[in-house]
């Protein structure tokens, strides 16, 4: 799941993927704004076929922590 985010972050932020961990945090170490998170997650939730919770996503900080929120959400 980590490798799938890497690849959608990179479609949102000017950011290398190798420079991109677990403990990447989207507004402090990505750049992120809450528009294009809240894009990315739209474009997740095609890409998996899943349906995120707006409230939930939005407490994950770091790219590990959605990640195991989304395989979750794919599994579950």
């Amino acid at each position: 799941m980590i490798e799938k985010l890497k690849e959608m972050i990179v479609n949102y932020v000017e950011v290398d993927a190798a420079e991109i961990n677990e403990g990447s945090r989207f507004a402090e170490d990505l750049g992120f704004n809450s528009y294009d998170y809240m894009c990315m997650l739209g474009d997740l939730e095609d890409e998996l076929d899943v349906e995120v919770q707006e409230a939930e996503a939005f407490k994950r900080k770091t790219v590990g922590e959605l990640a195991e929120y989304l395989e979750g959400l794919a599994n579950g």
